[in-house]
């Protein structure tokens, strides 16, 4: 008796789970059927093809994205002066910041923003006077030498294979008489409009010098005092973070385009003056301000010397010059930009050239020289801002 109580207290009434008894009938599970239209409905969206989803939600948010780029843009350039006063201001900063604390061991701070100003102020005033003597005291020689290089470049085009009569030059040069005469009012409006903007020059950088000051001496404190009043608690250590990596950039690949640019100047000054090529000062320092612009700048002020070089030594001398285009760019390219800027800037050739000319077609020279440290500075915040994994 107590054993079948025991079986039949016991879940299933005595039956073990998972054998059948013999006698029972067996089990069937029954599923019912839901009737059409009762379960959940899909809406297009979830129907439509995965990728062409995950597409279209990736181009709204590059539509917003670009929106907001090209606003920033907008107001960059309705503020233009302002915009590249401050640039400017940034780029003699991230310069003159070593040589500034190196200084403040010894002397008081705004002493030594002062001496760091109107030393580098003295050395870019000598740089042009030293550049207006060399012309000054060659100009007769120079003219000389440029009315036999256009001699021998008439020459050079008589011969095959241009085969150009003397007609013909003289048809080009009474062409470009006629222009002359015929636009002398243009001409004459966008001299002055040029002059304008040469006004605007000598603002941008007297803003730019009065930012500088402000920026050396206390630069530390105005970061601060920007993250502490104008962001909310929650913002300011990412934000700090990502300021802290754009400067870095910035200021490596400015230190470093400057060491390219002194490098590609001396080489090339000294390759001048052992060809004896007329403006071999001048010549050098267009490389020296025309490196600034990657990839582009340096042919173009040396394609400036090669017309040079042909118009006062001739062609073998425009085409050693040529040959050193190659070696400089060479040179600029595998040796120069990978050991100074790797550190600073780690962007692939094929998006700095892209850079360079999106940024020459939006602002012109302005936009050339900026694009690439703006491209550094968006992708150093970017790495400074993603998630680290655990």
């Amino acid at each position: 008796m107590g054993d079948a109580r025991r079986r039949a207290a016991a879940p299933g009434g005595g039956r073990r789970a998972g054998r059948a008894v013999l006698g029972s009938r067996p089990a069937h599970s029954v599923r019912l059927a839901a009737p059409p239209g009762s379960g959940p409905r899909t809406s297009p969206a979830e129907a439509t093809v995965p990728w062409l989803r995950v597409a279209a939600a990736y181009a709204w948010r590059l539509i917003l994205v670009g929106i907001a780029v090209y606003g920033v843009f907008f107001v960059l350039g309705s503020f233009q002066l302002i915009a590249v006063a401050l640039f400017l201001a940034l780029v003699i900063t991230s310069v003159l910041r070593p040589v500034t604390d190196w200084l403040a061991r010894l002397l008081p701070r705004p002493l030594c923003v002062a001496v760091a100003l109107v030393g580098s102020v003295l050395l870019m005033m000598g740089l042009l006077a030293l550049v207006g003597n060399a012309v000054a005291g060659e100009w007769d020689r120079l003219l000389g030498d440029f009315r036999g290089g256009v001699h021998r470049i008439e020459e050079w085009l008589r011969r095959p294979p241009f085969r150009l009569g003397p007609g013909r030059l003289n048809a080009l040069q009474d062409q470009v008489t006629r222009y002359v005469s015929a636009h002398r009012s243009a001409l004459l409006s966008s001299a002055v409009s040029e002059f304008g903007r040469v006004v605007e020059l000598v603002t941008g950088v007297v803003l730019a010098l009065f930012a500088s000051v402000f920026f050396l001496h206390s630069g530390e404190r105005l970061w601060t005092w920007a993250r502490d009043q104008l962001l909310p608690s929650g913002a300011r250590e990412p934000w700090d973070r990502a300021g802290r990596a754009a400067w870095r950039t910035f200021a490596g690949y400015t230190r470093g385009i400057i060491i390219v640019a002194a490098t590609n100047a001396v080489l090339v000054g000294v390759a001048l003056l052992v060809l004896r090529v007329p403006l071999a000062l001048p010549l050098t320092l267009l490389e020296f301000f025309a490196a600034f612009v990657p990839l582009v700048g340096s042919p173009v002020a040396l394609g400036v010397a090669t017309i040079v070089a042909l118009a006062g030594r001739g062609p073998l001398t425009a085409l050693a010059v040529l040959v050193l285009i190659v070696v400089i760019g060479q040179l600029e390219g595998h040796v120069l930009h990978p050991l100074v800027l790797s550190w600073a800037v780690r962007l692939h050739p094929l998006v700095v050239a892209v850079s360079v000319i999106a940024g020459s077609i939006v602002a012109g020279v302005i936009g050339a020289v900026v694009a690439v440290p703006l491209v550094s500075v968006v992708w150093s915040v970017l790495c400074a801002l993603r998630a680290v994994p655990p």
